[in-house]
Protein backbone atom coordinates (compact mmCIF):
# COMPACT_ATOMS: atom_id res chain seq x y z
CA UNK A 1 0.00 0.00 0.00
CA UNK A 2 1.59 3.20 -1.42
CA UNK A 3 0.94 6.74 0.14
CA UNK A 4 2.06 10.35 -1.72
CA UNK A 5 3.35 12.85 0.29
CA UNK A 6 3.48 16.22 -1.09
CA UNK A 7 6.70 17.01 0.96
CA UNK A 8 7.11 20.08 0.22
CA UNK A 9 3.32 21.64 1.03
CA UNK A 10 2.77 23.70 4.24
CA UNK A 11 4.49 26.00 6.37
CA UNK A 12 7.47 23.83 6.89
CA UNK A 13 7.83 21.81 4.32
CA UNK A 14 10.64 19.06 4.68
CA UNK A 15 11.42 20.06 7.79
CA UNK A 16 7.63 18.63 9.01
CA UNK A 17 7.13 15.85 6.29
CA UNK A 18 10.01 14.04 5.99
CA UNK A 19 11.08 13.14 10.01
CA UNK A 20 6.72 12.82 10.23
CA UNK A 21 6.86 10.21 7.14
CA UNK A 22 10.03 8.15 8.41
CA UNK A 23 8.70 7.86 11.85
CA UNK A 24 5.19 6.36 10.15
CA UNK A 25 7.46 3.70 8.47
CA UNK A 26 8.82 2.86 11.52
CA UNK A 27 5.49 2.54 13.14
CA UNK A 28 3.50 1.02 9.83
CA UNK A 29 5.74 -1.84 8.19
CA UNK A 30 3.22 -2.53 5.78
CA UNK A 31 3.36 0.84 3.83
CA UNK A 32 5.58 2.43 0.87
CA UNK A 33 5.70 6.15 0.90
CA UNK A 34 6.59 8.69 -1.96
CA UNK A 35 8.33 11.83 -0.76
CA UNK A 36 7.18 14.44 -3.61
CA UNK A 37 9.34 17.56 -3.93
CA UNK A 38 12.47 19.15 -4.86
CA UNK A 39 14.54 15.74 -4.98
CA UNK A 40 18.19 17.66 -3.62
CA UNK A 41 16.59 19.30 -0.82
CA UNK A 42 14.72 15.98 0.45
CA UNK A 43 17.87 14.12 -0.37
CA UNK A 44 19.83 16.31 2.02
CA UNK A 45 16.97 16.55 4.93
CA UNK A 46 17.29 12.38 5.06
CA UNK A 47 21.00 12.35 5.08
CA UNK A 48 21.18 11.99 8.84
CA UNK A 49 17.58 9.75 9.19
CA UNK A 50 17.72 6.35 9.55
CA UNK A 51 14.73 4.38 7.67
CA UNK A 52 13.99 1.89 5.05
CA UNK A 53 15.47 2.34 1.95
CA UNK A 54 13.01 -0.12 0.27
CA UNK A 55 10.03 1.57 1.45
CA UNK A 56 10.28 4.94 0.64
CA UNK A 57 11.18 6.76 -2.51
CA UNK A 58 12.06 10.13 -3.63
CA UNK A 59 10.06 11.28 -6.64
CA UNK A 60 11.47 15.06 -7.79
CA UNK A 61 9.13 17.90 -8.76
CA UNK A 62 10.05 20.55 -10.23
CA UNK A 63 7.74 23.49 -8.82
CA UNK A 64 6.22 24.33 -5.46
CA UNK A 65 2.76 25.86 -4.76
CA UNK A 66 2.80 28.64 -2.61
CA UNK A 67 0.09 28.77 0.55
CA UNK A 68 -0.98 31.99 -1.25
CA UNK A 69 -1.03 31.48 -4.30
CA UNK A 70 -4.34 31.10 -6.11
CA UNK A 71 -6.17 28.02 -7.25
CA UNK A 72 -6.64 29.26 -10.91
CA UNK A 73 -3.62 30.19 -10.97
CA UNK A 74 -1.70 26.79 -9.95
CA UNK A 75 -3.88 25.42 -11.82
CA UNK A 76 -2.70 26.74 -15.12
CA UNK A 77 1.18 27.29 -13.91
CA UNK A 78 2.12 24.22 -11.55
CA UNK A 79 1.91 21.60 -13.74
CA UNK A 80 4.87 20.01 -12.27
CA UNK A 81 4.10 21.19 -8.45
CA UNK A 82 4.77 19.04 -5.62
CA UNK A 83 0.78 18.87 -4.76
CA UNK A 84 -0.23 18.51 -8.75
CA UNK A 85 2.65 14.87 -9.19
CA UNK A 86 1.36 13.57 -5.69
CA UNK A 87 -2.48 13.78 -7.33
CA UNK A 88 -1.03 12.68 -10.17
CA UNK A 89 0.46 9.15 -8.61
CA UNK A 90 -3.39 8.47 -6.89
CA UNK A 91 -5.06 8.96 -10.71
CA UNK A 92 -2.50 7.25 -12.33
CA UNK A 93 -2.77 4.03 -9.86
CA UNK A 94 0.81 4.48 -8.34
CA UNK A 95 -0.32 5.61 -4.99
CA UNK A 96 -3.86 4.49 -3.24
CA UNK A 97 -3.56 8.35 -1.03
CA UNK A 98 -1.97 11.61 -1.37
CA UNK A 99 -1.37 13.70 2.01
CA UNK A 100 -0.62 17.50 2.12
CA UNK A 101 -0.26 20.41 4.04
CA UNK A 102 -0.49 23.01 1.34
CA UNK A 103 -2.79 25.66 -0.13
CA UNK A 104 -6.14 24.26 0.67
CA UNK A 105 -7.59 25.82 -2.05
CA UNK A 106 -5.20 24.88 -4.44
CA UNK A 107 -5.25 21.33 -3.34
CA UNK A 108 -9.35 20.94 -3.43
CA UNK A 109 -9.21 22.70 -7.04
CA UNK A 110 -6.02 20.54 -8.35
CA UNK A 111 -7.73 16.74 -7.05
CA UNK A 112 -11.14 17.95 -8.51
CA UNK A 113 -9.49 19.13 -12.11
CA UNK A 114 -6.97 15.27 -11.93
CA UNK A 115 -9.16 12.92 -9.73
CA UNK A 116 -13.05 14.75 -10.91
CA UNK A 117 -15.66 13.45 -8.27
CA UNK A 118 -17.40 10.42 -7.89
CA UNK A 119 -20.70 9.59 -9.78
CA UNK A 120 -23.67 11.41 -8.48
CA UNK A 121 -21.64 13.98 -6.80
CA UNK A 122 -21.80 17.52 -7.35
CA UNK A 123 -19.05 19.21 -5.52
CA UNK A 124 -16.45 16.83 -2.92
CA UNK A 125 -16.42 18.55 0.32
CA UNK A 126 -13.78 18.43 3.61
CA UNK A 127 -15.40 16.10 6.53
CA UNK A 128 -13.06 16.41 9.96
CA UNK A 129 -13.04 14.50 12.90
CA UNK A 130 -13.87 16.46 16.56
CA UNK A 131 -13.80 15.07 20.55
CA UNK A 132 -16.72 14.94 21.89
CA UNK A 133 -17.65 14.55 25.66
CA UNK A 134 -17.42 11.18 26.00
CA UNK A 135 -13.82 10.02 25.51
CA UNK A 136 -14.29 7.08 22.97
CA UNK A 137 -16.57 8.51 20.59
CA UNK A 138 -15.53 11.45 18.18
CA UNK A 139 -17.86 13.26 15.53
CA UNK A 140 -17.61 13.69 12.04
CA UNK A 141 -18.65 17.36 10.67
CA UNK A 142 -18.54 17.98 6.79
CA UNK A 143 -18.15 20.70 4.52
CA UNK A 144 -15.51 22.27 6.46
CA UNK A 145 -14.40 24.91 3.74
CA UNK A 146 -14.34 23.55 0.42
CA UNK A 147 -17.87 25.10 -0.52
CA UNK A 148 -19.14 28.58 0.59
CA UNK A 149 -22.19 28.19 -0.80
CA UNK A 150 -23.98 24.97 -1.43
CA UNK A 151 -27.54 24.35 -2.11
CA UNK A 152 -29.70 21.80 -0.36
CA UNK A 153 -29.40 19.08 -2.95
CA UNK A 154 -25.74 19.25 -2.31
CA UNK A 155 -25.74 19.24 1.68
CA UNK A 156 -28.22 16.44 1.10
CA UNK A 157 -25.30 14.49 -1.25
CA UNK A 158 -22.55 15.59 1.54
CA UNK A 159 -24.95 14.07 4.06
CA UNK A 160 -25.15 10.49 2.38
CA UNK A 161 -21.16 10.60 1.93
CA UNK A 162 -20.82 11.33 5.99
CA UNK A 163 -23.04 8.91 6.74
CA UNK A 164 -21.07 6.00 4.60
CA UNK A 165 -17.80 7.43 6.16
CA UNK A 166 -19.18 6.96 9.17
CA UNK A 167 -20.24 3.60 8.72
CA UNK A 168 -17.44 2.59 7.23
CA UNK A 169 -14.71 4.32 10.05
CA UNK A 170 -16.86 3.94 13.04
CA UNK A 171 -18.63 0.59 12.27
CA UNK A 172 -21.76 2.08 13.60
CA UNK A 173 -24.98 0.54 11.15
CA UNK A 174 -26.85 3.51 11.04
CA UNK A 175 -25.07 7.02 12.33
CA UNK A 176 -26.61 9.48 13.15
CA UNK A 177 -27.11 12.82 11.12
CA UNK A 178 -27.92 16.32 11.82
CA UNK A 179 -28.11 19.54 10.27
CA UNK A 180 -25.90 22.38 11.88
CA UNK A 181 -28.59 25.34 12.28
CA UNK A 182 -29.73 28.25 14.75
CA UNK A 183 -32.16 26.70 16.76
CA UNK A 184 -33.71 23.11 17.44
CA UNK A 185 -36.88 24.26 15.97
CA UNK A 186 -38.45 23.47 12.69
CA UNK A 187 -39.20 26.78 12.25
CA UNK A 188 -36.08 28.44 12.81
CA UNK A 189 -33.52 28.61 9.87
CA UNK A 190 -32.56 30.16 6.55
CA UNK A 191 -33.91 28.83 3.61
CA UNK A 192 -31.06 26.36 2.54
CA UNK A 193 -30.95 24.59 6.30
CA UNK A 194 -34.70 24.12 5.37
CA UNK A 195 -34.70 22.83 1.96
CA UNK A 196 -32.23 20.10 3.32
CA UNK A 197 -34.12 19.65 5.84
CA UNK A 198 -37.11 18.60 3.81
CA UNK A 199 -35.21 16.91 1.99
CA UNK A 200 -33.43 14.13 4.06
CA UNK A 201 -36.66 14.05 5.62
CA UNK A 202 -38.29 12.53 2.93
CA UNK A 203 -35.30 11.02 2.01
CA UNK A 204 -35.24 8.23 4.82
CA UNK A 205 -32.48 6.33 3.43
CA UNK A 206 -30.05 7.71 6.25
CA UNK A 207 -30.71 8.23 10.00
CA UNK A 208 -31.93 11.99 10.06
CA UNK A 209 -32.37 13.56 13.34
CA UNK A 210 -32.87 16.64 12.57
CA UNK A 211 -31.63 20.34 13.98
CA UNK A 212 -28.43 20.57 16.27
CA UNK A 213 -26.92 23.86 17.26
CA UNK A 214 -23.32 25.02 17.84
CA UNK A 215 -23.34 24.53 21.29
CA UNK A 216 -24.12 20.90 20.52
CA UNK A 217 -21.23 19.78 18.56
CA UNK A 218 -18.77 18.00 21.21
CA UNK A 219 -21.71 16.51 23.07
CA UNK A 220 -21.44 13.16 21.02
CA UNK A 221 -25.29 12.44 20.29
CA UNK A 222 -24.13 12.89 16.81
CA UNK A 223 -21.94 10.65 14.82
CA UNK A 224 -22.10 13.04 12.24
CA UNK A 225 -22.77 17.03 11.25
CA UNK A 226 -23.41 18.62 8.06
CA UNK A 227 -23.13 21.81 6.93
CA UNK A 228 -22.34 24.54 4.49
CA UNK A 229 -18.29 25.09 3.75
CA UNK A 230 -18.45 28.68 5.17
CA UNK A 231 -20.25 27.55 8.61
CA UNK A 232 -18.21 24.86 8.83
CA UNK A 233 -15.05 26.22 8.32
CA UNK A 234 -15.94 29.38 11.16
CA UNK A 235 -17.03 26.40 13.46
CA UNK A 236 -13.44 24.83 12.72
CA UNK A 237 -11.43 27.41 13.43
CA UNK A 238 -13.23 28.60 16.25
CA UNK A 239 -13.24 25.41 17.79
CA UNK A 240 -9.16 25.13 16.88
CA UNK A 241 -9.07 28.82 18.42
CA UNK A 242 -10.79 28.20 21.98
CA UNK A 243 -8.79 24.70 22.28
CA UNK A 244 -5.57 26.52 21.81
CA UNK A 245 -6.85 29.66 24.03
CA UNK A 246 -7.73 27.33 27.09
CA UNK A 247 -3.84 24.93 26.72
CA UNK A 248 -2.70 28.82 26.65
CA UNK A 249 -4.37 29.82 29.74
CA UNK A 250 -3.77 26.79 31.81
CA UNK A 251 0.31 26.88 30.99
CA UNK A 252 0.47 30.86 32.02
CA UNK A 253 -2.07 30.02 35.19
CA UNK A 254 0.53 26.87 36.61
CA UNK A 255 3.16 29.65 35.75
CA UNK A 256 3.06 32.55 37.37
CA UNK A 257 4.92 31.90 40.84
CA UNK A 258 6.20 29.22 42.41
CA UNK A 259 3.02 28.29 44.58
CA UNK A 260 1.02 27.74 41.17
CA UNK A 261 4.21 25.77 39.79
CA UNK A 262 4.10 23.59 42.18
CA UNK A 263 -0.12 23.05 42.03
CA UNK A 264 0.81 22.58 38.62
CA UNK A 265 3.22 19.81 38.88
CA UNK A 266 0.59 17.81 41.44
CA UNK A 267 -2.15 17.86 38.58
CA UNK A 268 0.51 17.67 35.86
CA UNK A 269 -1.56 14.25 34.80
CA UNK A 270 -4.59 15.44 34.36
CA UNK A 271 -3.54 18.98 32.10
CA UNK A 272 -1.69 16.00 29.90
CA UNK A 273 -4.89 14.32 29.54
CA UNK A 274 -7.08 17.15 28.53
CA UNK A 275 -4.68 18.57 26.54
CA UNK A 276 -4.46 15.42 24.59
CA UNK A 277 -8.34 15.41 24.63
CA UNK A 278 -8.77 18.78 23.05
CA UNK A 279 -5.29 19.06 21.04
CA UNK A 280 -6.41 19.73 17.46
CA UNK A 281 -3.11 18.31 16.50
CA UNK A 282 -4.41 15.32 17.43
CA UNK A 283 -7.32 14.95 14.64
CA UNK A 284 -5.50 16.67 11.96
CA UNK A 285 -6.08 14.85 8.65
CA UNK A 286 -9.32 16.18 7.23
CA UNK A 287 -10.50 13.98 4.21
CA UNK A 288 -11.54 15.51 0.46
CA UNK A 289 -14.71 13.09 0.54
CA UNK A 290 -16.60 13.30 -2.68
CA UNK A 291 -13.50 12.47 -5.32
CA UNK A 292 -12.36 9.37 -7.58
CA UNK A 293 -9.62 8.64 -5.17
CA UNK A 294 -8.22 9.44 -1.07
CA UNK A 295 -6.67 13.00 -0.69
CA UNK A 296 -6.18 14.63 2.75
CA UNK A 297 -5.80 17.76 4.20
CA UNK A 298 -3.09 18.45 6.58
CA UNK A 299 -3.24 21.77 8.72
CA UNK A 300 -0.44 23.81 6.95
CA UNK A 301 1.35 24.59 10.60
CA UNK A 302 1.54 21.02 11.16
CA UNK A 303 4.42 19.90 13.56
CA UNK A 304 6.21 16.25 12.82
CA UNK A 305 3.32 14.71 15.34
CA UNK A 306 0.12 16.06 13.83
CA UNK A 307 1.39 15.89 10.12
CA UNK A 308 2.48 11.79 10.78
CA UNK A 309 -1.43 11.67 12.42
CA UNK A 310 -2.79 12.99 9.01
CA UNK A 311 -0.58 9.94 7.07
CA UNK A 312 -1.91 7.75 9.68
CA UNK A 313 -5.64 8.99 8.36
CA UNK A 314 -4.71 7.90 4.88
CA UNK A 315 -3.79 4.74 5.69
CA UNK A 316 -7.08 4.06 7.82
CA UNK A 317 -8.45 5.10 4.07
CA UNK A 318 -6.48 2.68 2.40
CA UNK A 319 -6.97 0.29 4.94
CA UNK A 320 -11.18 0.56 4.42
CA UNK A 321 -11.23 0.82 0.84
CA UNK A 322 -12.87 3.90 1.71
CA UNK A 323 -13.08 5.42 -1.83
CA UNK A 324 -14.67 2.37 -3.42
CA UNK A 325 -16.82 2.05 -0.89
CA UNK A 326 -18.26 5.67 -0.82
CA UNK A 327 -18.39 5.54 -4.22
CA UNK A 328 -20.62 2.02 -4.25
CA UNK A 329 -22.73 2.84 -1.35
CA UNK A 330 -23.47 6.76 -2.61
CA UNK A 331 -24.45 5.85 -6.02
CA UNK A 332 -27.04 2.92 -4.85
CA UNK A 333 -28.20 5.78 -2.49
CA UNK A 334 -28.81 8.08 -4.74
CA UNK A 335 -30.17 5.78 -7.83
CA UNK A 336 -32.91 4.49 -5.17
CA UNK A 337 -33.33 8.21 -4.02
CA UNK A 338 -34.01 8.57 -7.84
CA UNK A 339 -36.50 5.46 -7.65
CA UNK A 340 -38.55 6.91 -5.00
CA UNK A 341 -37.15 4.24 -3.17
CA UNK A 342 -36.86 5.92 0.95
CA UNK A 343 -36.08 2.85 3.23
CA UNK A 344 -33.34 2.77 4.92
CA UNK A 345 -32.93 -1.19 5.47
CA UNK A 346 -30.08 -2.54 4.00
CA UNK A 347 -28.39 1.41 3.48
CA UNK A 348 -24.86 2.28 5.03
Amino acid sequence: MVIAIDAMGGDHGPKVTVPASIHFLKRFPDFHLILVGDASLLQEALQSKHYDHDRLTVLHASQQVLMDEAPATVLRTKKDSSMRVAINLVKEGKANACVSAGNTGALMATARFVLKTLPGIDRPAIISTFPTYQPDKNMRMLDLGANVDSPAATLLQFAVMGSVLASALDHLPHPSVYLLNIGEEEIKGNEQVKQTAALLSDLKLINYKGYIEGDAIYRGEADVIVCDGFVGNVALKASEGVANFIIKLLKESFSRNIFTKCVGLMVMPILRSLKKRIDPARFNGAVLIGLNGIVIKSHGGAKVPAFENAIQAAKRLVEENIADRIKQEVGRVLSQRALGDGSIEGNL
